[in-house]
């Protein structure tokens, strides 16, 4: 089992920055890829970004250029850095882990609202 925390969602301007932080406890050695989804109201789920354990990027084509997806092996914690944040990016934000072969994983979400 993979437990996943995320902090770090809030209110912000447009323009401005929010970096989100997920962190991983339990059986991460089996972790393949790590992302970050969102939905916002009354929208389907998307992919934000993902990482995998060999540190390749891929990231939605709304967000290239803006959204980063750093990560920390040493703390277990994966981060979604969010810059030139716009209206269209509000949504819940949640932390994924795929083990191939064994299951995903899913944080609890966190919110983000970039509004003036």
């Amino acid at each position: 089992q993979v437990q996943l925390v995320e902090s770090g969602g809030g209110l912000v301007q447009p323009g401005g920055s929010l970096r989100l932080s997920c962190a991983a406890s339990g059986s991460i050695f089996g972790i393949n890829v790590m992302g970050w989804y969102r939905q916002a109201p009354g929208k389907q789920r998307e992919l934000v970004a993902h990482i995998t354990s060999r540190g390749a990027t891929n990231y939605a084509d709304s967000v290239k250029g803006r959204f980063t997806i750093p990560r920390d092996n040493a703390e277990n914690t994966m981060y979604l850095q969010m810059n030139s944040l716009r209206p269209e990016d509000t949504a819940d934000y949640y932390c994924n882990a795929i083990a191939v072969g064994v299951g995903q994983y899913w944080g609890q979400g966190t919110q983000v609202t970039v509004s003036s």
